[in-house]
């Protein structure tokens, strides 16, 4: 079973997403901000992380960056979530190491397919 990390520090979204997930047979993890969201990149390693960009603590940008840089979570593909969608905010979401970048309020098959794009190229 492919093994996705949401960070999300809302709760519906994470309460939302997660379900509409799990119903389209992903195993889902959860952290609440970017922190977290580093620990369990290295602790669950998860075949996907949906990165949400407004995050308490650390935010989705500096998460991202992080988990980029360390050699055992440097290959998990990032997809990076914003509900403010400016201009160059995809270029900089993949400075940070985003792998993809997608907008507030998710639109579920415009993101599956997102997901099952990256996760297709990370297989070997």
């Amino acid at each position: 079973m492919t093994k996705l990390l949401l960070v999300e520090d809302n709760e519906m979204n994470r309460d939302m997403l997660s379900r509409r997930l799990e119903r389209r047979g992903f195993q889902i993890v959860m952290a609440a901000d970017g922190q977290q969201g580093v620990e369990m990149a290295q602790s669950e390693a998860p075949d996907l992380i949906l990165m949400d960009m407004s995050l308490p603590i650390l935010d989705g940008w500096e998460a991202t960056r992080r988990i980029k840089a360390e050699p055992k979570t440097s290959a998990i593909p990032i997809i990076a979530l914003t509900a403010h969608a400016m201009a160059g905010d995809r270029e900089r979401a993949i400075e940070a190491g985003a792998n993809d970048y997608d907008t507030k309020p998710i639109e579920l098959p415009r993101l599956l397919e997102k997901i099952q794009t990256l996760l297709q190229q990370a297989r070997p």
